[in-house]
């Protein structure tokens, strides 16, 4: 499993650590009280209580990632994060997008990030969808972040296997969306930040007890 190890070493050191957050509502946690932020927070600060820990926060409800590559210098670089998270997918999908634009987009986040950076990239999907003909359409975009982590060699949190684990083991699906059945509640947002926090800890054994597949195909 590919980490992001600088990032881990620094919060193990107790260093200051900065984490910038691109993405959409889903990063931003959308009619919820707590995102997948907040709670990935608390357990950043319960695995590495020595760290001094910022998150900033960049999500923007019906953002694509274009529009994320336009405002990464403002709302990212600026911060001289030591890592960043880039979420995107589900509104790229329906607005429109083709899946080689939106590979295209996001390989140019990576690129401007590690041209003008150290920082580790974590690439983080968005959520299952229990419509198959629709989870399989989102999978087309899904597909560009894996191929794209495995070209870059980063570390790549598949919140949408872990939505799909969760309802293959008897969680109910509607307690894990709202109302548009796409938008976390608490509970999605809490398996979100596990799929992150799972790339966070030390060893390669997560709520799952290691490994989960990450391409659609498996």
């Amino acid at each position: 499993m590919i980490k992001p190890r600088s990032t881990i070493a620094k919060l193990k050191e107790g260093k200051q650590v900065i984490i910038a957050a691109l993405g959409d509502s889903l990063t931003q946690g959308w009619m919820v009280r707590m995102g997948y932020i907040d709670y990935l927070k608390e357990m950043l600060r319960e695995q590495y209580p020595q760290a001094h820990l910022t998150i900033v926060r960049r999500g923007i409800p019906g953002d694509t990632a274009d529009n994320g590559l336009y405002r990464l210098r403002r709302d990212v670089l600026n911060h001289n994060p030591d890592c960043v998270f880039v979420q995107y997918a589900i509104n790229d999908a329906y607005l429109g997008f083709t899946p080689k634009q939106f590979r295209d987009y996001i390989e140019e986040i990576i690129e401007e990030i590690q041209a003008d950076s150290e920082a580790d990239i974590v690439l983080i999907t968005s959520s299952y969808l229990e419509d198959a003909r629709e989870y399989a359409y989102i999978l087309k975009y899904y597909d560009q972040l894996v191929e794209l982590a495995e070209k870059h060699r980063l570390p790549i949190a598949r919140t949408d296997l872990y939505w799909k684990a969760a309802v293959e083991g008897g969680v109910d699906f509607g307690t894990l969306v709202q109302y548009d059945l796409v938008h976390p509640t608490a509970l999605g947002y809490r398996y979100m930040a596990q799929a992150v926090m799972d790339l966070f800890r030390e060893d390669d054994k997560g709520v799952h007890g290691g490994d989960l597949p990450v391409r659609s195909d498996l």
